[in-house]
């Protein structure tokens, strides 16, 4: 793109649109070939697909990069998940003019909802509306892998010109015209074979679009350096002349029928090289071989030995499968096993969220559900399944219970069953009829998933401080309990003589503080040795979770923890004369005076240089954002 899209040629067309609207999301709102630092020949505007969907906390993505070094114009992004206003970028050259509408990559599902509840709105010019050519560029699904999972072309606005339709392998560029919507749609596909399907067989081209007017003419340029891809299918079942299944030789007849295809791919291979230097010698071959109705497939990594010299993929000629008889459909029971066990080959993509929608159809009436709805409950399953969100499906169901709760409560509901299932089932009737009210539900019910995750993060890290500090306090007075237990479990000769030596002798160098100690112990245990010694046993055979239990439970260890932690917020000076510091409630509260600093520079230095003040304050702001660097 440097070497292509720089240059002195002069650009021939005039961006007449808003420029802040069109790329307000960049850090450089204005179009490359306007930048007086760069010196752009051939200005290109791109949008972004679903394998460079921006992602993060700042929602980048890799356009993002290219388009902050001046080689492209990212456009076609959309802020918010709600609602999409397009605005167009409004093109003129000479009395020619366009307007170019880009929608990025958006999940399926999302955008199919969107256009059904008409949130996505394609902005037109008021002046001369009927004069522009409209031209309009995405990257979803076309061809129906779901319910919901692709875009109907009746979902576009008919007073569109011509779709440019991305995201599809299959190369179909010729325009062809829909004749409901009344435009035209151009599938330039891939330009290389990305993997070994039939659409990607098919000879991949770019087109040159000219347009004058309100009339276009698209040229089709065939690319000469694709690595050239052939595939096709054999249906053993189809040749009973020469396949027999119960002739012990089939498998080497099978093998030898497959080597013939394959060499007829690489003759055709041959025939049609394009004879440019930079084109792959080594072609593509698939063979795809339904070998259902009693036969067994042979060997593939033998047979991909003998052409490791030919074929650039040899371990992957040769794809057996079977396929599997439909059986009728009966309307009483559902036969998930069928639906899991479709072969890839037909594209078909069961979705977690309508199979449980289909499950609740066609379950019986006792384990139907009468208080949530499929729909909350199948987006519910999906957020547990795609993102690990553990805490959706309780959240949705509290949510929509206390829901109906309030409506019962409203409602004044007498106390008689009949009359509340009644009442719960026109409830849940009414909601099921208003998507978007059940939409927020689900949305609401997910984010006190995620809040409830991230408070459950943050709790950890305290409660793991508060048992470190109460392990430890309990480590020193078990080990003092332990001295007093050991004495009294000792038997009544022992303690009567480390009593006798604790009243009778002084202290001598070999532990007279214990001794003191075992005195004590010796004549409390004459006095009551039976009542003592049960109090040893429990001690012993205590786990550590009945000790965190009883740890807790002692209020002379809550208070010193709680004046700790207050003088910990109050005085930030005593930090240091703590012996018994807890690690995350320091670097938590040290560290959030960091992030503020960083978010401020950060802040200061997104607004840029300005070009009016003096010298000092330009070397002040280039400092700032060297040190953010």
């Amino acid at each position: 793109m440097r070497k292509y899209c720089m240059g002195d040629r002069p650009v021939q067309f005039e961006i007449l649109s808003d420029q802040s609207v069109n790329f307000g999301f960049s850090k450089f709102p204005w179009v490359n070939y306007q930048d007086g630092n760069l010196n752009i020949s051939t200005p290109v505007f791109s949008i972004h697909g679903n394998h460079d969907d921006p992602t993060g906390a700042d929602a980048l993505c890799a356009l993002d990069i290219l388009s902050c070094a001046g080689l492209l114009n990212h456009f076609g992004r959309s802020p918010s998940v709600e609602k999409i206003d397009i605005s167009p970028v409004l093109l003129q050259k000479g009395k020619s003019k366009m307007a170019l509408y880009g929608l990025g990559s958006i999940p399926d599902e999302r955008l199919y909802r969107m256009f059904v509840n008409k949130q996505v709105t394609m902005l037109r010019p008021k002046e001369d509306g009927d004069s522009w050519f409209n031209l309009f560029v995405l990257h979803q699904n076309r061809s129906k892998h779901g319910a919901t999972n692709y875009i109907p072309e009746q979902f576009l606005d008919d007073f569109i010109d011509l779709v440019i339709w991305g995201h599809e392998h299959e190369c179909k560029i010729s325009p062809t015209r829909n004749e409901q919507q009344l435009f035209y749609v151009s599938q330039p596909g891939s330009s290389v074979v990305t993997s070994l399907s039939p659409g990607e067989a098919v000879k991949k081209h770019v087109g040159l679009l000219r347009i004058k007017g309100k009339k276009m003419n698209l040229q089709k340029i065939p690319l000469q350096t694709v690595r050239p891809f052939y595939i096709e299918d054999i249906i053993l079942a189809d040749h009973p002349d020469i396949f027999n299944p119960d002739n012990p030789k089939v498998t080497q007849a099978i093998q030898a029928f497959c080597m013939e295809k394959v060499e007829s791919m690489l003759d055709n291979s041959e025939r049609e090289r394009l004879g440019n230097p930079r084109q792959p010698e080594k072609p593509l071959i698939r063979l795809r071989v339904d070998y259902s109705g009693g036969f067994e497939p042979f060997s593939v990594v033998r047979f991909s030995q003998k052409y490791m010299d030919r074929v650039a993929n040899p371990k992957d000629i040769i794809h057996f499968f079977r396929h599997r008889e439909q059986k009728e459909k009966n309307e009483d029971e559902m036969n998930f096993g069928k639906l899991v066990c479709k072969p890839a080959s037909e594209g078909t993509t069961l979705r977690v969220e309508d199979l449980v929608k289909q499950y609740f159809q066609t379950a019986e009436k006792k384990v139907q559900l009468s208080l949530l709805t499929e729909r909350g409950m199948g987006e519910a399953v999906q957020e547990f399944v795609d993102k690990e969100e553990k805490d959706a499906i309780e959240e949705l169901v509290k949510f929509q219970l206390e829901k109906t709760q309030r409506f019962l409560k409203e409602r004044h509901i007498d106390g008689e069953e009949a009359k509340i299932d009644e009442e719960v089932q026109r409830f849940r009737e009414s909601r099921k009829q208003n998507v978007v009210e059940e939409d927020e539900e689900v949305r609401e019910a997910i984010n006190r998933a995620k809040a409830h995750r991230s408070q459950r993060d943050d709790d950890a890290s305290f409660i793991s401080d508060d048992d470190l500090m109460e392990a430890l306090s309990y480590e020193i007075k078990s080990n003092e309990d332990s001295d007093d237990a050991s004495v009294s479990s000792r038997g009544r000769g022992r303690g009567r003589s480390r009593g006798r030596g604790g009243r009778g002798q002084n202290p001598t160098a070999r532990g007279g503080a214990r001794r003191g100690r075992g005195g004590s112990a010796g004549q409390a245990q004459m006095n009551s040795s039976r009542t003592s010694k049960p109090l040893a046993s429990p001690l012993k055979n205590m786990s550590i979770l009945d000790a965190f239990k009883s740890s807790r439970q002692q209020p002379s260890r809550n208070k010193p923890s709680k004046n700790y932690s207050e003088v910990i917020e109050d005085d930030d000076s005593d930090l240091e004369e703590v012996s018994f510091t807890p690690s995350s409630t320091v670097s938590q509260r040290l560290p959030s005076a960091s992030v503020s600093s960083k978010r401020s520079s950060q802040s200061q230095a997104s607004r840029g240089i300005d070009f009016d003040s003096d010298e000092d304050d330009l070397f002040k702001s280039s400092t700032t954002s060297r040190r953010n660097r």
